[in-house]
């Protein structure tokens, strides 16, 4: 019963609220839309960075197969070591480029579709203060009109 009463009263309550329903339907479809842009970004990001991972793990294990080869000389495997490791550098900095590459691009996704989002929000707000404006001012001159008219009927001689 209490749930009940709970209900009813936020119902009342918000029954008191003047809303524009088709406004909080927009600022809904808004938000959804820039919610399913911004996943898109992070989803491609994600897809990204899942290959060039990917690809250096491909490429360092190809690597560990010289390395783990059978050498005649013991020279032979202090130069594979060294061959390695200077291979691996040198991947590491070619995928933190491209690491690097795919953030920069999130990045400036992410300002492109705040940037629109803020002009979509601006513009969907100053429609709905004009419409607000707009309805104010009727009501305030239909108020005006029936004072006015209750004023001079009050003031008018009585016959």
């Amino acid at each position: 019963m209490a749930q009940n009463d709970f209900t009813k009263m936020m119902q009342d309550m918000m029954g008191n609220f003047p809303m524009d329903a088709k406004a909080m339907q927009d600022a809904f479809k808004t938000q959804a839309a820039i919610g399913e842009k911004m996943s898109k970004v992070v989803l491609d990001a994600a897809e990204k960075s899942a290959d060039v991972s990917s690809k250096w793990t491909k490429q360092t294990l190809a690597r560990m197969g010289d390395v783990s080869t059978l050498k005649t000389e013991p020279a032979d495997y202090t130069k594979s070591m060294t061959d390695f490791a200077s291979a691996s550098a040198e991947m590491a900095s070619e995928h933190m480029a491209a690491f690097a590459e795919i953030a920069k691009r999130v990045q400036m996704d992410t300002v492109e579709l705040m940037l629109a989002a803020g002009k979509d929000m601006s513009a969907e707000a100053t429609a709905a203060v004009q419409k607000a404006t707009g309805e104010m001012t009727a009501a305030a001159k239909k108020a005006s009109d029936e004072m006015t008219a209750a004023a001079k009927k009050a003031s008018a001689p009585a016959k």
